[in-house]
């Protein structure tokens, strides 16, 4: 195999901050590599390190001859210039239009976009799938993509995960999005304290290497601690003491997990949550929101119950943020109204984070909200709290002015967990934030018994704190989805398939860009208002006892455990469970056909 880079003995400092010291590693031919690390830890550092974009202090960086690079940094300088001649340069349309890849990459990232606006039209996020797209297009031995997925949605996440599955480059890619990471490496760097820890395998393979090295670690430090236990008790006593060496088993990763209860006790966050917030906690009624000319709802019944998780997802500009704000009070509905229930105490992570006093440190913000909380039965301090989330020692005493965009969102996500609300309405909390974070925060809003929706292009957190799914075609409707994500882009690909125009030939539809979220054709002929209403109440309906159903199974589930040596008592759960399963099958079914007839 092929050695592409090679670093020996790299070291490089900002100041006291040491990012890399004596760094030695390499990139062959068909490594597909993943960085993670905390913010500010050298990630970008060693990937630019990497591509020969920054010298370092000490060590030397050897590419193989004649190595092309293609690097996505973080931040790029846009020319001025047509989109069609930032990403595609000289090649004459004929040229573009025969190439096969070409085309898939301008289908992927630029569907429906006018190639002859000024790149200075374009919002960061166009800009950025602008810059992806003209990478992609060139040939290169090593492709470099710093934070690659920002600004991208679901399905442009989804497609770039399979276009680069596809290439046959040598990768390496930072980005905090873990199913992507998932999803294209398999073998992961973790920058940490100036050092880089390999590990094989993608994401979820990291973790559990990661688990399992710790476990060895502390039981090495375990047994060195005995062995110095032993040496004091025999210095003390005299004579030499008999020992016999500890023996210690190597587990599989996967032995790591065994036993380990689900993240959640949704049975009993549900119980608790409803005698928080009681029957009622925020229900819609014919709720209808528009922006400009365009109904983003239209005259939705919706009932959010205690304890729900809802991941929401949906097409750039159908109506996510704007849902989450009729929902928080802070828009008026353009028609219909929404209730919420007496014992409600709502929070809402809005895109645009408020400002905080410069001059004030972390933990004197954070305390003036509240001092301590009870967070999974557990009373938490302030300080505590601010660790879990990566203000440690001193950096709880930094100005907020000095913080970095990451930190101040991290500290305004903690103050308003620290308000202790029953209802978390998150949209897009994932942004700035590293996967140490991410875990921190998942881990915490595992013990949380209140309700959730929560709004993210981070496909990994969104599966991973939701419950279910639910989607904004883009129609007007709310749609419930079993299949979860994977059902979105499904349905998502076959809207695309039916409205999808190749860049450069002039479509009617506008430079968007968003997630060409334009209008469709329609499949079969719209219901009528009244007609559309009475289908979503039943699907609704079918949702409600679909969902008593799940928390009967498991409250099931658990009593038959609990009644393994009575079989008489078994019978009995045995035979209730099979008749839910049955029921359940049957509504599922039901809540398809229903759902059918207002699906695209």
């Amino acid at each position: 195999m092929t050695n592409l880079v090679n670093l020996q003995d790299v070291s490089l400092a900002y100041g006291p901050l040491v990012l890399l010291d004596n760094v030695s590693l390499g990139v062959d031919e068909g490594d597909r590599i993943g960085v993670v690390g905390r913010n500010g830890g050298g990630k970008s550092t060693l990937v630019s390190v990497i591509a020969g974009r920054t010298p370092p202090a000490s060590g030397r960086i050897v590419h193989s001859r004649g190595l092309r690079i293609g690097f996505l940094q973080q931040s790029d300088t846009f020319p001025e210039a047509t989109v069609g001649g930032f990403v595609l340069g000289d090649l004459a349309e004929h040229e573009w239009a025969g190439s096969a890849r070409v085309r898939d990459v301008l289908r992927g990232l630029l569907s429906g976009w006018d190639l002859d606006v000024s790149m200075s039209t374009l919002s960061g996020g166009e800009r950025r799938r602008a810059a992806i797209a003209r990478l992609l297009i060139d040939s290169h031995d090593l492709v470099i993509l710093d934070e690659p997925t920002n600004h991208l949605d679901l399905e442009a996440i989804a497609w770039l995960a399979e276009h680069l599955r596809g290439r046959r480059e040598a990768l390496t890619v930072v980005t905090h999005d873990r199913w992507f990471l998932d999803a294209v490496t398999n073998r992961t760097w973790e920058v940490v304290d100036g050092r880089v820890e390999r590990y094989e395998g993608g994401y979820a393979a990291y973790v559990l290497a990661k688990a399992e090295r710790e476990r060895l670690a502390a039981a090495a430090e375990e047994r060195r601690q005995n062995l110095m236990r032993k040496e004091l008790a025999w210095l003390r006593r005299g004579p030499p003491a008999r020992t016999s060496k500890p023996k210690f088993r190597v587990e599989a990763a996967n032995a790591l997990i065994a036993g380990e209860p689900p993240p959640r006790n949704t049975v009993e966050l549900v119980r608790f949550a409803s005698s928080r917030l009681g029957k009622t906690v925020v229900d819609t009624e014919d709720l209808t929101l528009t922006a400009d000319s365009t109904v983003l709802l239209d005259r939705l019944d919706w009932q959010l119950g205690p304890g729900e998780r809802i991941g929401l997802v949906g097409v750039n500009g159908s109506g996510k943020t704007s849902l989450l704000r009729a929902l928080a009070g802070e828009r008026d509905p353009d028609g219909g109204r929404v209730r919420h229930g007496k014992t409600v105490n709502l929070a809402h992570l809005s895109q645009t984070l408020a400002e905080l006093d410069p001059d004030k440190r972390p933990l004197q913000a954070v305390e003036e909200v509240r001092r301590h909380i009870t967070f999974g039965g557990k009373e938490v301090t302030a300080s505590q709290m601010l660790e879990r989330f990566g203000f440690r020692g001193e950096r709880q005493w930094t100005p907020i002015g000095e913080l970095s965009g990451g930190e101040r969102r991290r500290l305004q996500l903690l103050r308003l967990l620290m308000n202790e609300p029953n209802v978390l309405l998150m949209d897009e909390p994932t942004n700035d934030l590293d996967i140490e974070t991410l875990t921190e925060l998942e881990d915490l809003l595992d013990g949380w018994p209140g309700t959730l929706v929560v709004v993210s292009h981070d496909r990994w957190f969104l599966e991973r704190v939701s419950d279910r799914v639910m989607a904004l075609m883009g129609d007007g409707d709310l749609l419930f989805l079993p299949g979860g994500v994977d059902e979105y882009l499904q349905r998502r690909a076959r809207q695309t398939d039916a409205g999808a125009a190749v860049p450069g030939h002039r479509p009617e539809a506008g430079t968007g860009g968003g997630s060409g979220g334009g209008s469709e054709p329609e499949a079969a002929p719209r219901l009528s208002a009244g007609e559309r209403r009475s289908v979503q109440k039943e699907t609704q309906r079918i949702e409600r006892r679909l969902d008593r159903i799940g928390t009967r199974e498991s409250e099931l589930h658990e009593q038959m455990a609990q009644a393994a040596d009575d079989y008489t008592r078994l019978a009995e759960l045995d035979s209730e469970l099979k008749a839910l399963q049955a029921e359940k099958e049957e509504l599922e079914e039901a809540w398809l056909n229903e759902a059918e007839k207002i699906s695209d």
